[in-house]
């Protein structure tokens, strides 16, 4: 590990108890004003560790999402990783009041909020770390790894990443440019979504799933995006397929997608979110060193899946990354 301090202001947050408590301790960094206003970004961390690790490794959440997957941060630690996540700006903890949820005209804002993790994980000993991102977490590290790549970076693992719009052929080539081109210039204007509790209903314990979490971060139907979201990931996608990224990446998703038509049962067992096929389709050509995992019976959030599918999931990873030297 490198034993160098940085001197950024992320390095000198003072570190306190995170809302999951036991050994999950948070950090805020205070970023620059945006066109809304005040923007923070928030470090979690989990203080528990098998060993004294070499690697770090910076979990990155989705849409509508913070992080809260305490087995998978401590799945990491007692298998000699150190875990960190960001809750980026205007999402979970990073909300500050009055402010618009997951509000974002380019993707790229993001990338301040990783570095300030990265800086953080650099302050803390080490020069190695490894990048997990899910859904539009995955779109956004892919898009960080491509165009802003950090040496102490060495990997890139992808967990159902948004890289394509889950919508019929004439949505995708004609509504969703439409929609972006309107976001260029009127960016507040709601996108109306059909209300589907479906994939909420297979995760949270209020229902038939088994996880916990703050639905005010996380709401069972997904908030209505704006015009100026639907052109931020319009653009990410797009400046992805002309990019590439030059570290091993991990791809990795459910082998079904839940359809138009299917029983409430194929929830269980399938990406409710996104069409596994395009992302199989568009994240094999994110570079060179791309190895692809499907997982049957998998959620969106592989992590979320039953136990079985999420046990493999974490094999998986761990297989991986020690194949890579990590």
């Amino acid at each position: 590990m490198d034993n160098h301090n940085s001197e950024s202001p992320a390095a000198q947050r003072p570190w306190q108890r995170d809302c999951l408590g036991g050994d999950f301790v948070q950090t805020v960094v205070e970023q620059p004003r945006d066109y809304a206003g005040q923007v923070i970004t928030t470090v979690v961390k989990t203080k528990r560790a098998s060993a004294r690790p070499a690697v770090a490794l910076l979990y990155v959440h989705g849409f509508s999402d913070y992080f809260f997957q305490k087995e998978m941060a401590r799945m990491f630690a007692d298998n000699g990783y150190a875990f960190y996540a960001v809750d980026l700006r205007k999402y979970g903890r990073s909300l500050l009041p009055g402010q618009k949820m997951f509000q974002v005209r380019d993707l790229r804002e993001y990338f301040d909020d990783i570095d300030a993790a990265i800086d953080i994980i650099k302050s803390d000993g080490f020069d190695s770390l490894v990048i997990l991102g899910h859904s539009t977490g995955g779109l956004t590290s892919s898009l960080y790894m491509a165009e802003k790549p950090q040496p102490v970076v060495k990997a890139l693992m992808l967990n159902s990443p948004f890289l394509d719009w889950n919508l019929p052929w004439l949505h995708r080539t004609i509504l969703v440019p439409l929609v972006s081109a309107v976001g260029r210039f009127f960016p507040s204007i709601k996108v109306r979504q059909t209300p589907d509790a479906g994939y909420a209903e297979t995760l949270s314990a209020r229902h038939s799933g088994e996880w916990c979490y703050n639905e005010a971060w996380k709401p069972d139907i997904l908030p209505d995006p704006d015009a100026g979201w639907v052109r931020a990931v319009n653009k990410a996608q797009k400046a992805l397929r002309r990019s590439k990224i030059c570290v091993q990446v991990l791809l990795m998703f459910s082998a079904d997608s839940v359809r138009k038509g299917d029983d409430r049962e194929k929830y269980f067992r399938a990406d409710a979110i996104l069409d596994v096929r395009a992302i199989s389709r568009y994240g094999r050509r994110l570079g060179k060193h791309v190895t692809e995992v499907a997982f049957d019976g998998g959620l969106h959030d592989l992590a979320l899946s039953r136990p079985d599918v999420r046990n493999a999931f974490y094999r998986t990873m761990l297989q991986w990354l020690r194949k890579q030297g990590l």
